[in-house]
């Protein structure tokens, strides 16, 4: 299924329990994992080449006109489940929750900057506490998401102990002197070393949509397990929830998230979100203009 999995957790186990109980296999949509940047970088992170990972950053930094929340679904929270961090972060978020799994805590403040026809977030920034796996004890990352930055840059970085790494492609690697400040010259050696490594990783047959496609057909057939599961695109749904409790309620919140809190439920969400401005527009179709990827 599409991205994303569903507008609450409550949803999300629903499904799985249905999919189990019926024999049934549940894929949900993360074509970005199926790019070869992507699968390289992830492979670089698991050979721990670059130390344990001290921080990372993800900033999905898109651009919307403010006539994009016009569209007569687009803009509330009944009809879109939430703004930019569910529906336009929702990738570099899988990516993220991929590679480094979730964390521990989640703190993160959701605002409407530029759309003033919208009761979503259109922009939403947060922090991660993590503890453990690939990453150092107090490591943290941040995540941006946002419909109202110009250029859209977009990028995913990992510092780790002993180099950077990032998608684009990009490696790094200070060393220290005696007093701790960085040798002007950098690790050299490491740095071909890492990029040697992501060179060697062999190209993907299939990328993107048809990339998952074929994975997808590949487990029907085997009767083994896609690489994108029911329990993935919950994982997924399960750090953007956060972001949504942390910012609606202004609290640093643990995870994971239990069943009785509000926010598993779209009912509970529904109740707790704040409505930044009333949506008024609501035209049926898009007005002329090209979809941009």
């Amino acid at each position: 299924m599409e991205k994303p999995m569903a507008a609450s957790l409550e949803e999300c186990d629903a499904m799985i329990a249905a999919a189990e109980k019926n024999g049934k296999i549940l894929s949900v949509i993360a074509q970005n994992r199926f790019r070869d940047p992507i699968s390289a970088l992830k492979k670089v992170l698991d050979s721990q080449l670059i130390g344990k990972v001290v921080h990372a950053q993800v900033d999905s930094l898109w651009w919307r006109g403010h006539s994009y929340y016009d569209l007569w679904w687009r803009g509330t929270w009944e009809k879109e489940g939430g703004g930019c961090t569910l529906n336009h972060a929702v990738h570099h978020i899988d990516m993220l929750c991929w590679m480094l799994g979730l964390p521990k805590k989640v703190s993160a403040v959701i605002s409407n900057a530029s759309h003033d026809n919208a009761e979503v977030e259109d922009i939403s920034a947060a922090i991660l506490q993590y503890d453990g796996g690939l990453c150092a004890k107090g490591a943290l990352a941040q995540i941006t998401s946002s419909v109202i930055h110009h250029g859209e840059e977009q990028q995913i970085v990992f510092q780790g102990e002993k180099a950077r790494v990032s998608a684009p492609w990009k490696v790094a690697a200070n060393t220290a002197q005696a007093n701790g400040f960085p040798f002007k010259e950098q690790n050299e050696a490491l740095i071909k070393q890492l990029n040697d490594f992501y060179e060697s990783v062999p190209k993907l047959a299939h990328t993107l949509h048809e990339g998952q496609i074929d994975n997808v057909l590949s487990a029907i057939e085997t009767g083994s397990k896609p690489a994108v599961s029911g329990e993935d695109g919950r994982r997924t749904i399960e750090l953007v929830t956060a972001i949504y409790n942390a910012g609606a309620q202004g609290r640093t919140v643990e995870l994971p998230i239990k069943k009785d809190d509000p926010f598993y439920t779209v009912k509970g969400i529904m109740e707790k979100v704040p409505r930044f401005y009333e949506k008024k527009a609501s035209v049926v179709e898009e007005q002329g203009g090209n979809i941009t990827f």
